[in-house]
């Protein structure tokens, strides 16, 4: 097996808000793993809030390259479990080398991912389209630019309850709200009662990730279902979120790839916790890997891709949030250059 890495920066079409700062662009990293004229696919983006660089992948890369191209017929189950050894310290990279090998193995199978899961299409979820912090003239303008379903609105600013009054004037669409960690605990609750007048589906993340006896006061009493995202990284976070929210946002970059993130969707479900995947800002090389995980979801967070100025890579489409799998194997990714 021969280890390619390409990177890339990825242009965004607006710049785009959250309560921790804005971005204009974002450097990504796609991993290339090829087996007798083979290739998959996996990537990984640079993220401050992580404190991650596509130089940083590219060195370790370099220095553990035979680790990785050392193939046998292993499963994406055990490969990872092997490869957990050498890159446990970098989830971001260990996700794109699980994307890729899993992509590959699943191509090499001639089995597209959901069908090597023997997961059936039947009722996977709509994607969000999600709307940054911004004025609100220009909230609105992004809305009436991308009409969807569901839109994902990002929050954690002092007029937070009257810029969705006013997107609601503009929009029928289902809402959700991401404060990525904007919130204190009386103010989530307070929130959680207007919030849900507005026809909101749920609040992702209000509260700083280590506030857990903040989270199940909020859990206790918000008007609202509260999942978690910042609060759920790894595998173990997973059973801490059981009674201090009522779901959970799983992202593979940060847990260490589809692998992990299927068995923590499996544990999250067997509490009774809401499922979701969402998405970094990342192209269709890290979408396409998340669409084969919607057969298990209740909520996906999809949109990074449509969000991008320059997508590098062609997989799975969104059609008014509406998924519509690639006819390649495995994920279905083929890059564009």
């Amino acid at each position: 097996m021969k280890l390619i890495t390409h990177t890339y920066n990825l242009k965004l079409k607006h710049p785009f808000t959250i309560s921790r700062g804005t971005r204009t662009e974002i450097s990504s990293i796609i991993v290339e793993l090829n087996h007798n004229g083979i290739s998959g696919f996996g990537e990984a983006t640079a993220n401050p809030y992580y404190n991650t660089t596509t130089e940083q992948f590219k060195a370790e890369l370099l220095e553990k390259h035979t680790i990785i191209e050392n193939f046998s017929d292993k499963t994406p189950e055990e490969f990872w479990s092997y490869l957990f050894q050498y890159f446990k310290n970098n989830m971001f990279l260990l996700c794109a080398i699980d994307e890729a090998y899993t992509d590959l193995y699943t191509r090499l199978k001639k089995l597209k991912l959901y069908q090597y899961w023997n997961f059936n299409l039947e009722n996977i979820p709509k994607t969000n389209y999600t709307i940054g912090i911004d004025s609100i003239e220009n909230m609105v303008l992004k809305m009436k630019e991308k009409p969807w379903p569901i839109y994902k609105i990002k929050l954690g600013t002092k007029d937070d309850i009257q810029i969705v009054t006013e997107l609601r004037k503009n929009s029928n669409s289902i809402f959700r709200i991401d404060a990525n960690c904007g919130w204190n605990p009386t103010e989530t609750i307070k929130n959680s009662i207007e919030l849900k007048k507005l026809g909101v589906e749920f609040i992702e993340q209000p509260l700083p990730a280590n506030n857990w006896s903040g989270s199940k006061v909020v859990y206790e009493n918000s008007h609202l279902p509260v999942i978690a995202d910042e609060s759920c990284i790894v595998e173990s976070d997973v059973k801490k979120c059981h009674n201090h929210f009522h779901g959970v946002n799983i992202k593979l970059m940060k847990c260490g790839g589809l692998t992990p993130a299927k068995r923590m969707l499996t544990k999250a479900k067997s509490l009774g916790l809401k499922t979701m995947v969402g998405c970094m800002t990342e192209s269709s090389v890290g979408i396409s890997a998340i669409a084969h995980l919607t057969p298990i979801l209740d909520y996906v967070d999809m949109d990074g891709a449509l969000l991008l100025k320059n997508d590098i890579a062609k997989g799975v489409t969104l059609h008014n949030g509406t998924i519509k799998f690639s006819k390649l194997n495995g994920t279905g990714v083929l890059l564009n250059v």
